[in-house]
């Protein structure tokens, strides 16, 4: 795990550097455990509210004017399966991030448009961006395996898609934030899924890389820690049976192998995703190519928001990210 400026400052104020890092390096599972979202983020604002500046919280976002994308396209028959496309000026080729939303899989939580403004960004920079919507597990057909396959039709659409609009699929990037941080991995591991499944793919579309923010990719320890309320992971993996004894062979990407190039970006003082939940699927995957990033003075909504620092730093990585010859600077 790399720690970005600013978090050296907040580890000698909060006690010896080296005790600081270790601790956010080598997470026990009884610290996790014990790291639910509410009490990691008081723990860490108590100690940090004379020098931080406040967090964004997610009116600050939502209150802002909301951009339009260039167009929407629907990739089922069903109302939820809908992607947007923003497309940079000028005639392209455009490199192309696949965008996957959070709101804890939940539907009524949050939809694509959430990520608006961080796709409104991209675009300016040059950047085309796929944003797309699915099934959360509070509606029908959500769950498994509907979740799963509607991100799975939505990234394949974007295959469909992308010539007519000078889009370069040699190396997509997907970027997820939350709950969609954890389906971003997903959709880069599922040709790895076995076959004969709801969810195995003969020839997925090709995931070149992968930027979780905030992100919860190891559902294991989601359901665990109890992420996003009892009941939430359950609900996205369905039960254990005997034509699906292991939920999260198919389902979490920490059950998977490492495709891509992966980046983490987490926040110090976010409650919903603390670093030590990046830095335990970090520990456990083993590859180099999976890293992670730590932002100080920074949330959860910090992530995807043009203007904040963090948001600054995730596109910097995006744009690393889509240069083959250039690697995310650390």
């Amino acid at each position: 795990m790399t720690t970005d400026r600013g978090h050296t400052r907040i580890a000698r104020r909060r006690g010896s550097r080296r005790d600081v890092e270790a601790s956010v390096r080598a997470p026990s599972a009884a610290a996790l455990l014990r790291a639910t979202a509410a009490g990691c983020a008081a723990a860490v604002i108590a100690q940090t509210a004379a020098a931080a500046p406040p967090l964004m919280d997610w009116p600050d976002l939502l209150g802002r004017p909301m951009p339009a994308a260039t167009r929407q396209f629907a990739y089922g028959p069903l109302p939820a399966q809908v992607a947007d496309l923003w497309l940079p000026d000028g005639k392209g080729p455009f490199p192309v991030v696949l965008m996957v939303h959070g709101g804890c899989w939940r539907s009524r939580v949050a939809k694509l448009t959430i990520m608006n403004w961080a796709a409104e960004d991209l675009r300016r920079r040059g950047i085309a961006v796929w944003n797309i919507e699915y099934r959360g597990v509070d509606v029908l057909g959500g769950g498994y395996p509907g979740t799963f396959q509607d991100v799975a039709a939505a990234a394949d659409e974007l295959a469909k898609v992308g010539p007519a609009y000078h889009l370069k699929l040699d190396r997509v990037v997907a970027v997820g934030h939350s709950a969609g941080g954890h389906l971003a991995p997903w959709l880069a591991a599922r040709g790895h899924i076995a076959p004969g499944g709801p969810l195995s793919a003969a020839r997925p579309l090709p995931i070149a890389a992968v930027v979780s923010l905030g992100g919860l990719p190891d559902l294991e320890l989601a359901r665990r820690v109890g992420m996003c309320g009892e009941g939430t992971v359950e609900k996205l993996t369905g039960p254990a049976t005997p034509a699906h004894p292991a939920i999260y062979a198919d389902t979490s990407p920490a059950e998977l192998p490492v495709t891509a190039p992966t980046v983490l970006i987490n926040g110090v003082q976010d409650g919903i995703a603390p670093p030590e939940v990046g830095a335990a699927y970090v520990a456990r995957m083993k590859d180099p190519r999976v890293t992670q990033i730590v932002l100080a003075d920074t949330g959860h909504v910090e992530l995807i928001a043009p203007g904040a620092a963090a948001w600054s730093r995730a596109a910097e990585v995006i744009d690393e990210l889509l240069r083959p010859t250039r690697s995310p600077r650390r």
